[in-house]
């Protein structure tokens, strides 16, 4: 009864990898594509405890396969999508510094988990046994252990001490990857832009660059004055890689100025205006 149970997990598995290749292969869109997959992934998920649910294992042995090897594979790409909608949806839309700066942090989150379960970690890569029947049979987790903070919020029927651990291991191995390419992909952009693009550096203030910025946006100088003033910001920000903070903040302090709101673009003019009359004394 339990062997072919197993076949018929493996064959959902399979069933269920081959929907998220066709997901990933229909769309460009990381969001869309972790939106569909969170949704067939959760499908199967319940398919598989209602099977789980109308089963009893013969023995130890075949409860500990199923929730140290077979459970995780579903449960570690619900985790992994999971994670990639999050990191894609808060995605940074500015310079190319905060943007390294972001998948940095993302990268140390990975290994702050590593450093804090390393032990699990260890246990695991080795392929150690000797713990499997406290980790991966259903009620018998010692007290003394380290245990999840949610574990009385699991199913009980569904659920091991550890057998998320494993899924959260095999759930971060993707994101490895993930984060891998993502970055390469950011240098590969940032290296093009080196190549084929005169580098400008902005050498006034960073008030003075907003202070201008918001000039031309109360100006609608850009797309007809249909543009968001922080898609202008993002845009500046990008082109000048310059991280201007809260420019927001900056526009009201320029507005509350007791002594000349617009000193920046003033002195635009006013050294325009010489320029232009030294030309006319040299000819």
């Amino acid at each position: 009864m339990v062997n072919k149970l197993f076949t018929t997990i493996t064959k959902m598995q399979d069933h269920l990898e081959r929907d998220l290749k066709l997901i990933a292969d229909a769309h460009d869109d990381p969001i869309k594509i972790a939106e569909e997959s969170l949704l067939t992934i959760d499908l199967s998920i319940r398919e598989l405890k209602k099977l789980i649910n109308h089963t009893t294992f013969e023995g130890i042995g075949e409860e500990i396969y199923f929730f140290k090897h077979l459970k995780p594979l579903f449960i570690s790409k619900y985790i992994y999508f999971m994670k990639v909608l999050s990191i894609v949806s808060s995605l940074p839309h500015s310079s190319e510094k905060t943007l390294k700066k972001y998948y940095e942090n993302e990268w140390e989150k990975l290994k702050k988990y590593h450093s804090e379960n390393s032990d699990f970690y260890n246990y695991y890569r080795r392929n150690a046994t000797y713990m499997d029947h406290k980790y991966f049979v259903r009620n018998s987790f010692d007290l003394k252990m380290k245990l999840s903070f949610n574990l009385y919020n699991f199913d009980e029927n569904f659920t091991t001490s550890h057998c998320h651990q494993v899924a959260h291991v095999l759930a971060n191995d993707l994101l490895e990857v993930f984060l891998r390419k993502e970055s390469e992909k950011e240098f590969n952009v940032m290296i093009k832009k080196e190549d084929h693009l005169t580098v400008l550096k902005w050498s006034a203030s960073k008030v003075a660059l907003i202070e201008l910025a918001y000039a031309l946006h109360q100006s609608n100088c850009f797309n007809g004055g249909n543009i968001e003033f922080s898609e202008i910001m993002r845009s500046f920000e990008k082109t000048l890689d310059i991280d201007l903070g809260n420019y927001y903040k900056t526009v009201t302090e320029i507005k509350d100025r007791k002594n000349g709101r617009t000193k920046f673009l003033h002195r635009l003019s006013d050294n325009l205006d010489q320029h232009f009359k030294n030309v006319d004394d040299e000819i």
